[in-house]
């Protein structure tokens, strides 16, 4: 069985790998693409993501399985996936405490605006009054996208005296329906948007969407910089309607120096850095693959299957 994997997790995975289990250890998008030739298991996740699409286009006809420590499918060429019949296991949750902290901490920011504390900090500046006295305490937060992350930030939201409401597909476990949530956004003090990226979540939060929020509401973005209208966002920071925006991804990454958004004002750019603020990454994705690779190997049923379908 011949399988191509990441040599940043090397020391993680051959001490258990199985003695049939043939491997090409990459550093390189060449020796991904070298690798995934003869390989019928596939981790390549590499940076920017657009080598994970190139190495799995050049895959050979052997290709059964693709692991990837992403949540998000977006990067990779799902038509050629699903041409091959592939499974295709994500990282849904490894990342998601990391990412969950994160978005509480834009929340935070954004209540007390932390950014301009530290903009008095660099000053030498002493303020007579905070510039921010939001409490989160009996605020409202509409989390689109109530999955492994989602429910993770809910919950933390709700030790503050949030009251949370989540957006899924099914409107399970007292959620609302993806055709609910727009009707609702008035009732809003925190839109977080945590939604994988399909077609359906471009744009999704436009000029439209941004007259619907509470005057002096936030938005707070850890999921995809393609979900909003960066155009319609920054009129609505300008205008002074809407409180703020506190952005970890956006589109394009990285952010052109020349990019509007960097000089809107009330918004917080975050350079994609949520999942990165954990030092848990690797072990955890390791150990997802090792169990994943006795299920297959088994035949038996595997973690963070993806619907390929759906895109994600």
């Amino acid at each position: 069985m011949k399988a191509v994997l990441p040599a940043p997790a090397r020391a993680l995975l051959e001490p258990h790998l199985p003695a049939d289990m043939d491997v090409a250890w990459f550093t390189a998008p060449d020796e991904a693409t070298a690798g995934i030739a003869e390989a019928e298991i596939a981790w390549v996740d590499m940076t920017p993501t657009r080598h994970v699409a190139d190495a799995i286009r050049s895959a050979g006809p052997r290709l059964k399985w693709v692991s990837t420590l992403y949540a998000g499918l977006d990067a990779f060429p799902l038509d050629d996936l699903k041409r091959r019949g592939a499974i295709v296991t994500n990282g849904t949750g490894v990342n998601a405490i990391a990412v969950a902290e994160y978005a509480v901490m834009g929340v935070l920011v954004g209540a007390k605006r932390f950014d301009e504390v530290l903009r008095a900090h660099d000053r030498q500046e002493w303020p007579k009054d905070a510039p921010g006295k939001l409490e989160l305490f009996e605020t409202k937060a509409l989390i689109v996208g109530h999955g492994a992350i989602g429910r993770l930030i809910g919950e933390r939201l709700q030790a503050f005296g949030v009251a949370v409401t989540g957006v899924t597909r099914s409107g399970r476990d007292g959620t609302i329906t993806p055709d609910a949530w727009r009707a609702r956004l008035g009732e809003y003090d925190w839109v977080i948007l945590a939604a994988p990226s399909t077609g359906d979540t471009k744009a999704m939060i436009g000029a439209d969407e941004l007259a619907a929020m509470k005057p002096g509401a936030w938005i707070v973005n850890i999921a995809r910089g393609d979900m909003i209208d960066d155009d319609a966002l920054i009129a609505a920071l300008e205008g002074g309607r809407l409180g703020g925006a506190f952005l970890d991804p956006t589109n394009p990454e990285p952010l052109p120096p020349e990019h509007p958004l960097w000089r809107a004002p009330r918004c917080i750019i975050t350079m994609h850095l949520s999942g990165r603020s954990q030092t848990k990454m690797f072990q955890r994705a390791g150990a997802l693959f090792l169990r994943n690779l006795a299920a297959y190997r088994a035949g038996e049923a595997m973690e963070n299957v993806a619907d390929l379908a759906a895109g994600y």
